[in-house]
């Protein structure tokens, strides 16, 4: 019994892990390839010009005005260092300043989210009665101060007139906050008002020393009643995939970062859609697409929304509300079993690093030590259970031979004997079960969680990523190893049980190999704790074997 709940337990965590070991983050993308994939596509204004033209009937490009020399504002806080831009009042930079970006050349800077010359946050106007797309991307502004720095609560303005317009962007920024709020007004629309475009850029920048693996994560993320997400991986160089609002929210995610803009009030309008183009790509992985958002803007010309920039942190997210916090959720398709059992994981986790002072290696070991003592009562009663099975299994054998010819006998004869001896067949199931949704639970942790993005522990470099020694997942295979040993004292001699000792560390050493030394540790510190009560299992079964012997005789 307890060999086939080993072998569906392993099936179940390669099914649940499949598509890491189908595209398993081998290596890391070189400054070559990002800069090649970065070169080969358009500029996020260009694309937004591209694709709102195709959406609407062909009018001629009004004349650009002249263009000046810009200049860079920069917006301050303990977060987060931003840099808007007077031609267009755009975003052209992004520092989260509690953040260290491990991409190669960064030379431990902090982290960059905007892609150098491609900007978040270009605006453009198309009127809804006809005539022409207004792109405010050439536009000069006149900002409300050289510099920023958010300590209550700040506001930077930009304002520009053309042709008879005026256009006024008002950012208005909180401090400790990842979000800020966007107002613009626009006078001379005429009665008719006009679709606002907002451009996300082609995505963020990759800030992760494994860049391959990370745009295996690059996605636009958008909320209507449930959150849907649009791998750019899934889109072909110049496919187009249009998606209809209206949203709450939309944005564009890396592994551990997002960008999204928020329509969250009630009385607030919604994005009425959204729009994303695959742009070419320098290796089939590193996958970008441009993304552009649509709001209708009334007659009146203000619109405003907000705009949340910052790490995927759920508790961050949730705090939020609207489920922002879906935009990266743990468990892939075994989401409603994983999800909640995630959460709660990495909840305990944060809790006791910040109020033990432990660093997260030693968490996680002390994480794995508690859930074995949670269930030692269980793994006793698991022990008594086996233990009467040993005794029952001459009876069970006895009955087997007599009745084998007749299985509605043998069954009822068999439950008889289960029930006499107060015997639960399925009685050491459940300890071995109960540990695998919190070992799955930590894989999908491990693996989106910004919480463990870079920490070291010991000669491991970075709990998020595999041992480059290999040091710890040999040390998980070899407890597992001892684990299966010591579990085998007293145990009549059974030749599959015997090849499942050694067949099973080997296999799931080799499955381990590249998963994150977080996961590896924690499994590793719950079975070296588990071997003492193995130990004393043994013992006691073998005190119940030599009580029996006599009665044999």
């Amino acid at each position: 019994m307890e060999r086939r709940v080993i072998l569906a337990i392993v099936l179940m965590m390669i099914v649940a892990i499949a598509p890491s070991l189908i595209w398993p983050p081998k290596k890391t993308a070189n400054s070559r390839l990002a800069g090649s994939s970065d070169s080969a596509r358009v500029t996020q204004p260009q694309a937004a010009e591209t694709t709102v033209a195709s959406t609407r009937p062909t009018a001629q490009p009004p004349n650009r005005p002249t263009v000046e020399p810009a200049d860079t504002v920069w917006v301050t806080s303990p977060l987060y260092r931003l840099g808007f831009s007077t031609r267009g009042g755009v975003l052209v930079s992004a520092q989260l300043l509690q953040y260290q970006s491990f991409a190669s050349g960064d030379s431990a800077q902090r982290v960059q989210l905007v892609p150098i010359e491609r900007p978040l946050l270009t605006h453009e106007l198309v009127p809804t009665g006809g005539g022409d797309t207004v792109s405010l991307a050439d536009w000069s502004f006149r900002p409300s101060a050289s510099s920023v720095t958010v300590r209550d609560s700040a506001t930077l303005s930009f304002e520009a007139d053309q042709g008879g317009a005026r256009v006024t962007i008002e950012y208005r920024f909180r401090p400790d906050e990842y979000h800020f709020d966007v107002h613009g007004s626009v006078i001379g629309l005429g009665g008719g008002g006009a679709v606002l475009v907002v451009g996300l850029s082609d995505g963020l920048r990759s800030v992760e020393a494994d860049s391959l693996d990370d745009y295996r994560h690059y996605a636009l993320v958008t909320k209507s009643s449930k959150a849907n997400r649009t791998d750019f991986s899934s889109l072909d160089a110049g496919q187009r995939r249009v998606l209809d609002g209206p949203f709450e929210w939309a944005g564009v995610k890396s592994k551990y970062f997002f960008a999204a803009a928020l329509a969250l009030d009630e009385n607030q309008s919604k994005f009425g859609g959204a729009i994303a183009v695959g742009l070419p790509r320098a290796n089939k992985r590193a996958a970008r697409a441009a993304v552009v958002l649509t709001m209708p803007v009334p007659p009146a010309g203000e619109f405003r929304y907000g705009l949340y920039l910052g790490p995927l942190d759920h508790q961050r997210l949730a705090a939020l509300g609207h489920g922002l916090d879906d935009a990266n959720p743990y468990g892939g398709f075994l989401r409603g079993v994983i999800h909640p059992v995630s959460i709660f994981v990495v909840n305990v986790l944060v809790w006791i690093h910040g109020h033990l002072s432990l660093a997260y290696g030693w968490v996680l070991i002390l994480f794995g030590v508690v859930i074995r003592l949670l269930l030692w009562p269980l793994n006793q009663k698991a022990m008594e259970s086996g233990i009467r099975m040993q005794a029952v299994a001459p009876l069970i054998k006895e009955i087997q031979d007599r009745y084998k010819n007749d299985p509605e006998r043998l069954q009822r004869e068999m439950l008889r004997i289960y029930k006499e001896h107060k015997v639960n067949p399925f009685g050491g199931c459940l300890p071995m079960l109960l540990p695998m949704p919190v070992l799955l639970a930590l894989f999908f942790v491990f693996a989106n969680t910004i919480e463990f993005r870079g920490v070291p522990f010991l000669w491991l470099p970075d709990l998020s990523r595999h041992d480059p020694l290999f040091i710890i997942p040999v040390v998980m295979g070899l407890s597992m190893f001892g684990l299966s040993k010591v579990g085998q004292i007293g145990v009549p001699p059974n030749p599959q049980t015997k090849m499942m000792v050694y067949f099973m560390p080997v296999m799931m050493t080799m499955l381990f190999l590249n998963f994150a030394s977080g996961l590896n540790l924690y499994y590793a510190a719950q079975n070296l704790f588990s071997i003492p009560q193995q130990y004393m299992i043994a013992k006691r079964r073998l005190q119940e074997a030599r009580a029996r012997a006599p009665a044999k005789t």
